[in-house]
Protein backbone atom coordinates (compact mmCIF):
# COMPACT_ATOMS: atom_id res chain seq x y z
CA UNK A 1 0.00 0.00 0.00
CA UNK A 2 1.13 3.39 -0.87
CA UNK A 3 2.27 5.94 1.99
CA UNK A 4 0.35 9.01 2.68
CA UNK A 5 -2.68 7.88 0.16
CA UNK A 6 -5.46 7.24 2.79
CA UNK A 7 -6.61 9.91 5.68
CA UNK A 8 -5.74 9.66 9.18
CA UNK A 9 -8.80 7.20 10.80
CA UNK A 10 -8.84 8.85 14.74
CA UNK A 11 -11.06 8.87 17.69
CA UNK A 12 -13.17 12.43 17.56
CA UNK A 13 -15.98 13.67 19.73
CA UNK A 14 -19.24 14.73 17.98
CA UNK A 15 -21.31 17.01 20.08
CA UNK A 16 -25.26 17.73 19.47
CA UNK A 17 -25.73 21.55 19.67
CA UNK A 18 -28.97 21.71 20.16
CA UNK A 19 -28.83 19.06 23.52
CA UNK A 20 -25.65 18.69 24.63
CA UNK A 21 -24.97 15.22 24.08
CA UNK A 22 -21.71 13.76 22.77
CA UNK A 23 -20.69 10.80 21.67
CA UNK A 24 -16.92 8.90 20.73
CA UNK A 25 -16.36 7.77 17.41
CA UNK A 26 -13.87 7.31 14.87
CA UNK A 27 -13.75 9.27 12.23
CA UNK A 28 -11.58 11.07 9.18
CA UNK A 29 -12.79 14.73 10.13
CA UNK A 30 -11.00 16.23 12.45
CA UNK A 31 -10.67 19.69 14.01
CA UNK A 32 -8.60 21.98 15.77
CA UNK A 33 -11.27 22.50 18.70
CA UNK A 34 -10.71 20.01 21.22
CA UNK A 35 -13.08 19.14 24.76
CA UNK A 36 -12.17 16.44 27.51
CA UNK A 37 -14.66 13.31 27.31
CA UNK A 38 -15.80 11.37 29.96
CA UNK A 39 -12.90 9.32 29.87
CA UNK A 40 -10.70 12.19 30.89
CA UNK A 41 -8.83 11.81 27.39
CA UNK A 42 -8.68 15.24 25.34
CA UNK A 43 -10.13 15.27 21.71
CA UNK A 44 -10.83 17.02 18.73
CA UNK A 45 -14.33 17.89 18.61
CA UNK A 46 -17.11 18.32 15.51
CA UNK A 47 -20.24 20.35 16.39
CA UNK A 48 -23.29 18.90 14.78
CA UNK A 49 -27.07 20.56 15.04
CA UNK A 50 -28.98 16.86 14.94
CA UNK A 51 -28.36 14.04 16.23
CA UNK A 52 -30.29 10.73 17.55
CA UNK A 53 -30.50 12.42 20.69
CA UNK A 54 -32.25 15.55 19.21
CA UNK A 55 -34.13 14.36 15.66
CA UNK A 56 -37.78 14.13 16.14
CA UNK A 57 -37.86 10.71 14.47
CA UNK A 58 -35.57 9.05 17.67
CA UNK A 59 -37.12 10.83 20.25
CA UNK A 60 -40.60 10.42 19.32
CA UNK A 61 -41.32 13.69 20.06
CA UNK A 62 -43.14 15.66 17.24
CA UNK A 63 -42.68 19.49 16.26
CA UNK A 64 -46.02 20.89 15.69
CA UNK A 65 -46.04 23.80 13.72
CA UNK A 66 -48.84 26.94 13.24
CA UNK A 67 -50.43 25.60 10.04
CA UNK A 68 -53.68 27.30 10.24
CA UNK A 69 -51.66 30.89 10.80
CA UNK A 70 -49.76 30.02 7.19
CA UNK A 71 -52.70 29.01 5.34
CA UNK A 72 -55.45 32.26 6.28
CA UNK A 73 -52.57 34.18 5.80
CA UNK A 74 -52.03 32.71 2.31
CA UNK A 75 -55.86 32.77 1.80
CA UNK A 76 -55.75 36.80 2.46
CA UNK A 77 -52.95 37.11 -0.10
CA UNK A 78 -53.90 35.84 -2.73
CA UNK A 79 -57.80 36.23 -1.79
CA UNK A 80 -57.83 39.43 -3.91
CA UNK A 81 -56.54 38.00 -7.36
CA UNK A 82 -59.88 35.63 -7.31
Amino acid sequence: MKANTHPKYEYVVFEDTSCGFKFLTKSTKTSRETTVFEDGNTYPVIKIEVSSASHPFYTGKKMFLDTAGRVEKFNKKYAAKK
